[in-house]
């Protein structure tokens, strides 16, 4: 069974490649400060689209954003939700599986992180058409996020695909 810790303000945890476009902003405004992050070891185990989407609808119960109190805020965990599925689904289909799941907040944005071993780069499919099955998952990522993209270490194997949502009211 997977091991989870919640990490300290700026605690990037093992996974983590480093900043990149869209890191969350030091703590020296105020502001924009992860408040909590936590991360589930995803490498290895069976069932993982479930379990990411478990492992973060608690994090927004433990967050008090879930059970939300409007339907503007249901929506917004809910898009919480399918988003994770795409970007874990994405390194299950296209990059030999995802190795970790980072979910961290601020106070007004909400960043999911999931790492793995693969060299690909993912992107949304063009021209999108809608009627098709399949090829659908970084098109959504792209429509629900406020900003998205692909972080990789120098001279390391695999790459973190991160996203970012406004936090749900």
């Amino acid at each position: 069974m997977s091991t989870t810790r919640e990490q300290a303000p700026g605690d990037r945890g093992p996974e983590s490649h480093g900043a990149g476009p869209g890191a969350v902003p030091s703590e020296s405004d105020g502001t924009n400060s992860v408040v909590s992050a936590r991360v589930l070891p995803l490498s290895g185990e069976t069932g993982i689209v479930p379990m990411a989407r478990d492992f973060t609808r608690q994090a927004l119960y433990d967050w008090g954003w879930l059970p939300a109190a409007t339907a503007e805020g249901r929506a917004a965990c809910e898009d919480v939700l399918l988003v994770v599925s795409e970007l874990v689904t994405n390194a299950c289909l296209h990059a030999e599986g995802p190795e970790g799941l980072r979910v961290s907040r601020t106070a007004k944005v909400l960043r999911l992180e999931v790492s793995d071993l693969g060299a690909g780069q993912p992107a949304p499919r063009t021209p999108h058409r809608a009627g098709r099955p399949g090829g659908h998952g970084m098109f959504i990522v792209q429509r629900l996020c406020l900003d998205w993209g692909v972080v990789r270490a120098p001279g390391a194997v695999g790459k973190t695909v991160w996203a970012e949502l406004a936090a749900p009211a």
